[in-house]
């Protein structure tokens, strides 16, 4: 099986490529990424065919897809701030770069497993959210995750793609960056913890997401690729946590082994939803084998990759002063996008 990522610099996208190459079923996996901000340095080492460029180029789509038995299209322009910022740009790589993935997917039946976001269900105050829901998308960003699944959706009904949309949650782990403007949540705190800095909370700290750890999502992702997993609608890829703020900081205190931090509270964004948790019981039923990483689990790996980092920050156990709060708090993205990866300019929901 040859394998098309898109997106397969960043964040999930390394995650996937990493899992991908370790199954028999999967001899070739290709990478389109115009690492705008993903990274070649999050394929070190793995068995991937690097393509640099854009899904926005359909000569190149055509190209690499050419030989291609599936195509899991994790390209986008992330982050409700930045689609606020230039909606223009968002809509043309999220949605006319899925239109192009797709048109060039359509010529050749080729499986498209497309990524979603939780942001499309706006800030309605049903919980959990499931995926008969009506979507009210409250940023740019959201409006054109509407558009990648609804034209993902519509080639599988048009034309009969095999075509299966996963609405992405609040995914986080190794890999994903925090020194960026538009840092999700979970990178932002640990970072700032780290290196004895006061945490930013947009909002009470009360509001809640539904954190998935990026090796559930790869996994979920593999086996939708191994299958050819299809479904008529979208599917939420999350398994209804509904973790508030505050709690998350209280969980990264005691995996982190620091004495409690400083929280610095700033009124809500816009954009930004009150509280995220996703229905799981369609993702359960078309992937029974998967379960989810435990909170405290994916957390552990994620502080002890960001401590792995070239020039990692100290360990606070091992001095008070790093507790000390120092500099500007991280400001955190607390609907992160999770941090969907580019082959446009860019992998967070």
């Amino acid at each position: 099986m040859n394998v098309v990522v898109t997106g397969g610099a960043g964040f999930i996208g390394a995650n996937l490529c990493r899992r991908l190459t370790t199954r028999r079923t999967v001899h070739h996996v290709t990478v389109l990424d115009d690492l705008s901000t993903g990274s070649a340095a999050n394929l070190d080492g793995v068995a991937v065919e690097l393509v640099e460029g854009s899904v926005l180029d359909a000569r190149l789509l055509d190209d690499v897809i050419s030989s291609a038995d599936a195509v899991v299209h994790l390209a986008a322009r992330p982050s409700v701030p930045r689609s606020l910022a230039d909606p223009v740009a968002s809509h043309e790589v999220n949605a006319t770069g899925t239109v192009r993935v797709l048109e060039a997917c359509r010529r050749r039946g080729v499986h498209v497993i497309a990524a979603s976001s939780s942001s499309v269900y706006g800030d309605t105050a049903e919980l959990p959210k499931h995926e008969a829901l009506p979507v009210l998308p409250l940023s740019p960003y959201a409006a054109s995750k509407v558009a990648t699944e609804a034209y993902t959706l519509a080639y599988g009904a048009a034309y009969g793609l095999p075509v299966l949309v996963l609405r992405f949650f609040n995914v986080y782990g190794p890999l994903q960056p925090a020194a960026h403007a538009y840092a999700a949540v979970i990178p932002a705190f640990i970072d700032a913890m780290l290196r004895g800095r006061p945490v930013t909370m947009f909002g009470d700290g009360l509001q809640t997401r539904d954190f998935t750890y990026v090796g559930t999502v790869v996994r979920v992702l593999a086996d939708a690729v191994e299958r050819s997993v299809t479904c008529p609608g979208p599917v939420n890829l999350a398994f209804g946590s509904h973790v508030s703020l505050r709690h998350l900081v209280e969980r990264l205190t005691a995996v982190i082994g620091s004495p409690p931090c400083e929280i610095r509270y700033e009124a809500d964004r816009a954009g930004d939803v009150r509280d995220s948790q996703a229905a799981d019981g369609l993702l359960r039923r078309l992937f029974p084998d998967v379960t989810p990483e435990p909170l405290d689990a994916g957390l552990a790996e994620t502080v002890r990759w960001f401590r792995g980092l070239s020039g990692s920050v100290p360990d606070p156990r091992a001095s008070d002063a790093g507790h000390a709060a120092a500099g500007a708090g991280a400001a955190a993205e607390p609907d992160g996008p999770p941090d969907r990866e580019p082959a446009g300019p860019s992998p967070a929901a």
